[in-house]
């Protein structure tokens, strides 16, 4: 089973974001970036399949340069190779189109992505590599079984879960709950020395447009002064919530 896992590029939540160009860039200055937390379980559910089916394992993420040491980390964990498609992602079609060339051209069986990447939570590239390249899709992926050809995937829906069954070529968007957070895998120091030796090939994009493209970015409003009021005051308390909340 050839199994091809998408890494996103994303700042770490702990960063300061901040924009540029009259709000109209991300301000990548002082940002540290860190491989997108629902591709990171989904690396690790392919880890997985390596060691118990002896699966391959490639990681591909589309983007400059300065995403080769987030491929380089989960070269570390264990992937075998990784696939830097050599353009900048600029919206979900896009970067969707450009996988579907790698993953046409790979033959893979299994397409691992995240259900969304936490910087601009889009939840898009999943599904549109789906349709792309004519495969079975699972979101929202909290489990997955592989049996030869044949699949089983448990996904999270509003208020339970719902089992499918499934069979490949297959792409899922995964998320927490398809592994564990304590089975998710920091590079040792062997590890990091052998992903220098793996391959990281660069492939030029094909021609597309993008079909979106950001306006400008806006910042969530500071939070408002506290304001405290006695246990006994009850009345205060009332009209502050009637009138100033508007939450009564």
């Amino acid at each position: 089973m050839k199994i091809l896992v998408c890494i996103s590029h994303v700042p770490d939540t702990t960063s300061k974001i901040n924009f540029t160009d009259g709000d109209t860039k991300f301000d990548t200055n002082g940002v540290q970036f860190v491989i997108n937390p629902n591709d990171e379980f989904g690396l690790t559910r392919a880890m997985w399949f390596k060691e118990k089916q002896g699966a391959s394992v490639d990681v591909i993420n589309v983007g400059g340069p300065e995403t080769e040491p987030t491929l380089r980390k989960a070269l570390a964990i264990g992937a075998d190779s990784a696939i830097r498609v050599n353009t900048e992602a600029t919206d979900g079609f896009a970067v969707a189109k450009q996988l579907a060339k790698v993953v046409k051209d790979g033959g893979y069986d299994l397409v691992i992505a995240g259900r969304e990447s936490i910087d601009y939570n889009g939840s898009m590239v999943p599904g549109m590599l789906a349709s792309l390249i004519d495969a079975n899709f699972v979101t929202n992926c909290i489990s997955l079984e592989v049996d030869g050809t044949n699949a089983k995937a448990v996904r999270e829906i509003d208020g339970g879960k719902e089992t499918v069954s499934t069979s490949l070529p297959l792409v899922i968007g995964g998320q927490k709950g398809l592994v564990e957070e304590s089975d998710l895998r920091i590079p040792n120091m062997r590890g990091i020395m052998m992903a220098r030796k793996k391959p990281l090939n660069v492939v030029e994009p094909v021609d597309v447009s993008a079909e979106t493209k950001a306006v400008s970015f806006e910042k969530p409003a500071p939070k408002g002064a506290v304001k405290l009021v006695d246990a006994d005051n009850i009345d205060e308390l009332v009209n502050l919530l009637h009138n100033e909340a508007k939450v009564i």
